[in-house]
Formats: C-alpha cells, sequence, structure tokens
C-alpha cells in the first residue's frame, strides 16, 4: 500500500483572464512586395492577410510576454504571486538555456513558481493550456500562467515567396485557475512525425554553428501539402475535440482556430458545418501567422471588441511544426 499523501487539487480548471500585446510596428504586404515577385491581391488571396506586426529590437520575446502577462493577471483579478507555474511556448526564444520562462516569471513578479518552455510550435498554446489544467486539478498550482509569443520575423525568408508574407510578433497570455464547475474540456492532441518536414527550419543550428551557411535560419513549409493537411485532418480532430467534450457544433459561441491562413479556416468552418451564428476568429487579416501566440491573441481581440463574451463556448484549435497538432472546448473568461 502506497504511503504517498493523494493530491488535493480543484475539481476543475478554467481560464480566468486574457491578455495579449502586439508590436507597435504594422507592416502592409507593401512591405513585402519589396522582396519577392508577388502582388497585394495574390498574397490576400492565397492567405487573407493584409498587414503583421514585426517586433523592434525592445520588443524582445520576455518584453512582449511581460506585457501580455500583465493584461491577463489584471483581467483574473489575481496578484502575481499568486501563480504557482509559468509555462511559455514559444519556438523564436534563441536561447537554448535558461528557458525564457524562468526571466519572465521574475518581470512580472511570480516569485518562486515552476517555469519551463515548450517547443510544439503553432500548437503550443493548447500544449500549454492542457499541462496548465493538470496542474490545477493535480493540486500543483492553484493558479498557472501560460503564454504563447513568437518573434517569427527572425525566422523569415523575405526572399521565399511561399512564406515571406506568411508571419507576424506576439504574445498572448491566459491565466489558468481553478473552476467547481468543467470549463476546460478533453484536449485531443497527437503528433505525425512522418510529416515533419513538412514544416522545417531550414538550417539546424549546428550546422549553422559550423559551417556558417550565407542565410540565417528560417522557417520553410511544403504549402499545399501543409493545407491540404490543415484542411481535412485537423477537421477531424476539431470534431474529436467537440465529441470528447460532448459539445454538437449548433451549440458552440466561438471557434478559435490557429490563425495560419483564412482560407484554412473558412474551410475548416465548412467542413465541420458550424452555423452562422458561432463567432469565428480571422485575426490572421491583420496579424499574421503568430504560431503558438495566435490563438490567445485572437482570443482577445475578439472578447475586447465585443465579438465574444464572458461565458462563451469555444472551440479552440491549433497545428503546425512536427506535425502536431492540440483541440479542446473551453469556457471564455
Amino acid at each position: 500500500m502506497s504511503k504517498i499523501k493523494p493530491s488535493q487539487g480543484a475539481p476543475y480548471a478554467r481560464i480566468m483572464g486574457v491578455g495579449g500585446y502586439r508590436p507597435t510596428r504594422v507592416v502592409p504586404n507593401e512591405v513585402i512586395l519589396e522582396t519577392i515577385d508577388s502582388s497585394d491581391e495574390w498574397i490576400r488571396s492565397r492567405s487573407g492577410i493584409a498587414t503583421r506586426h514585426w517586433a523592434s529590437e525592445e520588443e524582445t520575446v520576455a518584453a512582449m510576454s511581460v506585457e501580455a502577462s500583465g493584461k491577463a493577471i489584471a483581467d483574473a483579478g489575481i496578484t502575481p504571486s499568486q501563480i504557482g507555474a509559468v509555462i511559455v511556448s514559444t519556438v523564436s526564444h534563441f536561447k537554448q538555456t535558461p528557458a525564457i520562462a524562468t526571466e519572465i516569471a521574475h518581470k512580472v513578479g511570480a516569485g518562486k513558481p515552476a517555469a519551463f518552455d515548450i517547443s510544439a510550435g503553432c500548437a503550443g498554446f493548447g500544449y500549454g493550456l492542457t499541462l496548465a489544467k493538470g496542474m490545477i486539478v493535480e493540486g500543483s498550482a492553484e493558479y498557472v500562467l501560460v503564454i504563447g509569443v513568437e518573434r517569427l520575423s527572425d525566422l523569415t525568408d523575405l526572399s521565399d515567396r511561399a512564406t515571406a508574407f506568411l508571419f507576424g510578433d506576439g504574445a498572448g497570455a491566459v491565466i489558468v485557475g481553478p473552476s467547481a464547475v468543467p470549463a476546460i474540456g478533453p484536449t485531443v492532441w497527437g503528433s505525425e512525425g512522418d510529416k515533419s518536414d513538412t514544416i522545417k527550419q531550414t538550417v539546424a543550428w549546428d550546422t549553422f554553428h559550423a559551417e556558417r551557411p550565407e542565410k540565417f535560419p528560417a522557417i520553410t513549409q511544403e504549402g499545399q501539402a501543409v493545407f491540404r493537411w490543415a484542411v481535412f485532418e485537423m477537421a477531424k480532430v476539431a470534431q474529436q475535440a467537440l465529441d470528447a467534450a460532448g459539445i454538437a457544433p449548433e451549440d458552440l459561441d466561438v471557434f478559435i482556430p490557429h490563425q495560419a491562413n483564412m482560407r484554412i479556416i473558412d474551410s475548416m468552418v465548412k467542413t465541420l458545418k458550424l452555423p452562422e451564428h458561432v463567432t469565428v476568429a480571422r485575426d490572421v487579416e491583420t496579424t499574421g501567422n503568430t504560431s503558438a501566440a495566435s490563438i490567445p491573441l485572437a482570443m482577445e481581440r475578439l472578447l475586447a471588441t465585443g465579438q465574444a463574451k464572458s461565458g462563451d463556448t469555444a472551440l479552440v484549435i491549433g497545428f503546425g511544426a512536427g506535425l502536431v497538432y492540440a483541440a479542446t472546448v473551453v469556457t471564455l473568461p
């Protein structure tokens, strides 16, 4: 018989507050056209993107995260000292160690929480949300700060016609805390490692260190393959998340998919047969693809503009490099 004392956690977890930060510089398609042979019409028709935000030197991964976190903490109505863990999802923090989460935890005044980074690409926010839920229910933290943050402008090849227009910078954060009722559904997540080369870094860091190629490492992808996978396979995952939560499409109020591409979003809406009353996040038009930051940024904007409201039932799904994915149904803060 085990002598280990059982954990004392909350029965359920919920998102209590959300915050976002977008860099001050807005970059229209015309700037992208200075380095690739394309047109504004082509970019909009292929991706739905009109503008994106690019960070300045001062708008670091940590700085953007601190700004977004401060808003989420205030929105949740807690103090930084109550945060028991900080989870940061990012692929654009260039130090292998220490984790940027430790610096962010200190700068937001969180005391001495558990703090770590995860690398799950565009599905990273969903992964972090699931880990946070487990911590709260298990009892290892009462409140968890989950951050998705990217400076993808640092990893963008502006001469690559297929990707130069896609990526933007920003940070989104949420506070996850205890709940008396279910407010974060079961997560449907996974990976398809046989497709790992579909989205990848052009040059590995060790190769860059040893050989010093002419171009700095950047993100590249096989656009058509990613599009087909996202539209057909991720709609199935989204449906599985609805089923796991016991939610029908007509019961949804909001759909917040990863903001990868407007065509992907519209195709998923059609495949899932979402009713017209469901509000769909289309933040990609003015924010671009911000990877791990895209879902919390889109969530924050929907709530701030009144397109979504506290208590709404939302389906969120992230998917990207790996290929990895994570989907769940949540109650909006």
